[in-house]
């Protein structure tokens, strides 16, 4: 029998940690490090829109806070292949509303080794520097790449709605962005309104575009 695996966000990391060296887990201990550099890229594009992490400059609400999550572990100096492993079993057997298959193999190793080494890093308490960009494709790709799809932003997220099936006008996704909704946060008060106002342009504008 399977033994329960648990999540991140449900059981503080340290239990969770030793609970997975114990023998959980879905695919195996990680071998080796990875390569930080590559799960930086990938936790950019993928990850930093649904989760915080202030080495990142993503501030996400919709997954758990990761620094918050593993701050307390690396003020205790917790090892880091300990972290990796714990949050590489949970990218394999991700919770709601997190996606499988976001990435795999090789490179859900080298996301594990990047968050491993980051997260928590300034403290549970960390704040993200968050892009003083108004450019509204940057904006796109800092905040929104990981949950929606986007041919003009190169993003494939599958958390909201496909940006380019759906084609939003101006004022729908203004207000979204501005108010939130389903799982996605409400930006208002995080970002500035010309910053809004970026986004919303360009997404509307590019929205079924290649």
């Amino acid at each position: 029998m399977r033994r329960p695996v648990h999540k991140l966000g449900l059981l503080a990391p340290a239990a969770a940690a030793i609970v997975l060296l114990a023998g959980c887990g879905t695919g195996g201990m990680a071998s080796g490090r990875g390569d930080e550099q590559n799960g930086a890229k990938l936790f950019t594009a993928k990850c930093s829109g649904c989760h915080t992490m202030a080495a990142a400059g993503s501030s996400g609400t919709i997954g758990p806070n990761l620094d918050a999550a593993f701050g307390s572990d690396k003020l205790q100096h917790f090892k880091e292949d300990t972290m990796l492993n714990l949050v590489l079993d949970q990218i394999r057997d991700p919770s709601p509303p997190m996606p499988p298959n976001l990435v795999k193999g090789q490179d859900a190793v080298d996301v594990a080794a990047y968050v491993a080494a980051n997260a928590g890093a300034q403290g549970p308490e960390a704040k993200a520097n968050v892009t003083s960009s108004t450019d509204g494709k940057t904006i796109f790709t800092s905040q929104c790449a990981s949950c929606h799809t986007l041919a003009a932003a190169g993003t494939h997220g599958t958390i909201g709605p496909n940006l380019d099936q759906l084609k939003p006008p101006l004022a729908v996704v203004q207000h979204q962005v501005e108010n939130g909704g389903g799982v996605m946060p409400a930006f208002k008060g995080r970002l500035t309104p010309a910053q809004i106002s970026a986004v919303a342009k360009f997404v509307s504008s590019s929205a079924g575009k290649k």
